[in-house]
Parts: structure tokens; sequence; C-alpha cells
């Protein structure tokens, strides 16, 4: 794969052909959802307004045919976990539209784990329309043990929607290929009226502190023979 290089088509293909083994330090994964959706790109003029013309850039509205199906039995013929979970998803989806859209996931997951160095991570975005399948479908994929976190982006404020509560939030889960990954933990200062509110003791120098109390949470159980 060349460095700063942009590769156009099917991820799997380019996967398969250009990325070598245990070559890519971090994965960002915006895959379709599964929103039954048209997606398409607009082409703007030079004055900034936008054109008439676009192209459908994909239709994430997904079929169980016979390119799904070959995807779902290509995943199954491999074994191993992934292959149970593609199967668990059949004996509980039927062949639906879901189970295509996760047997169109499957092999790109896969191939996302062979590159990733034993170092690397991987972020899956998405929204609640499949990430409880997606979730499982990763722990099949990179192992349970390497799911780290579950990062929910508040996309919105609250908003009715009819029958149900509006949805506001995406959801981004964190894998990493090994316990060996690279974490770089990001600090800021804190804000001043957060300092000022809770760090309201000033001492001669003007440092500011704040009083706390040192025991740990819980109720402490005296015993018979302490002294209190």
């Amino acid at each position: 794969m060349a460095d700063n290089a942009l590769y156009y088509g099917d991820n799997l293909d380019v996967l398969r052909r250009y990325v070598k083994d245990e070559t890519v330090d971090l994965v960002y994964l915006d895959p379709p959802f599964n929103s039954n959706a048209n997606y398409s790109v607009l082409f703007g003029h030079a004055d900034g307004t936008k054109s008439a013309a676009q192209i459908q850039a994909f239709e994430d509205t997904w079929h169980w045919d016979q390119i799904a199906s070959a995807a779902f039995q290509e995943t199954v013929v491999r074994g191993g976990k992934v292959a149970s979970a593609l199967t668990a998803f059949q004996t509980l989806l039927g062949p639906s539209t879901m189970l295509a859209y996760l047997s169109m996931m499957a092999p790109r997951l896969v191939e996302l784990r062979r590159v990733l160095k034993p170092t690397g991570s991987l972020y899956l975005h998405c929204d609640p329309t499949a990430s409880h399948y997606l979730k499982l479908l990763l722990d099949a994929v990179l192992g349970p043990e390497n799911f780290r976190s579950e990062i929910i982006w508040k996309r919105t404020s609250a908003h009715a929607d009819a029958h149900r509560y509006g949805p506001i939030h995406d959801t981004i889960f964190f894998h990493t290929k090994s316990n060996l990954y690279t974490w770089k933990p990001i600090y800021q200062p804190y804000e001043k009226l957060y300092v000022e509110t809770f760090f309201d003791q000033v001492d001669p120098d003007g440092r500011r502190w704040k009083r706390n109390d040192l025991t740990r949470a819980g109720v402490r159980q005296v015993k018979s023979s302490e002294v209190v």
C-alpha cells in the first residue's frame, strides 16, 4: 500500500489486493448503516451553489439475493467464530435484508483484522439500526476480550417521534487487535468556571485547592473490637 494514497473502489477488493498483513495502525470504519436510504454525491458550481447534477453514491438498502448469498457462503465455508456468528444470524433473521448487510460486513471486518498491526485499533461507526448485530460480529472477528469501549455520539437534541423515543445518537465501537494496542491519553485544561466552582479554596500563594473526603465510598462496618 502506497503512503498518502487514496483508493477508489470496493474496499474489500482494495484490501485484498493492496494492503499487506499487519501494516495498518488505525482503522476508522463508517460503513452504510442499512438505513433504507439512497445517498448521492452532489456537484457544486464555482460560486458555491449546488448543481442539479448528482451521482448516486450508493443505495443503503440491502437485499437477500445471489450476491448476498455468495458472500454468506464464502464466509461460512472458511469456518471459525465469524462463520458461527453468521450461521447464528441466519437462524435468527432468516434470508433478510439484515442478514444480507451482515454478510457484506463480515468479510470486510475479517480483512481489516488481517491488516491491523498487533498494536492497532479499530473504530466502527454505526447507528441503532444494526449496532447490536455489529457488536457481536466485531466480537467474533476481533475477540470479545479486545472490546474496549462503546462511544455514544449524541447527534441531535431530543425530539418527538411517532410511537417511540426519538433517535438522537450514533454508536462508535472501539476494538483492538490485541492487548498491545497503542493508547495515548488526551489531556486538556479545566475550564475556568469548573476550577472556580470546585476548587474554591485559595492558599496564600494563590493556588486553588478543595476540601475532600479521603474515605472510600460505601458503608463502613464497625467491628465490636474496634475503638471509635
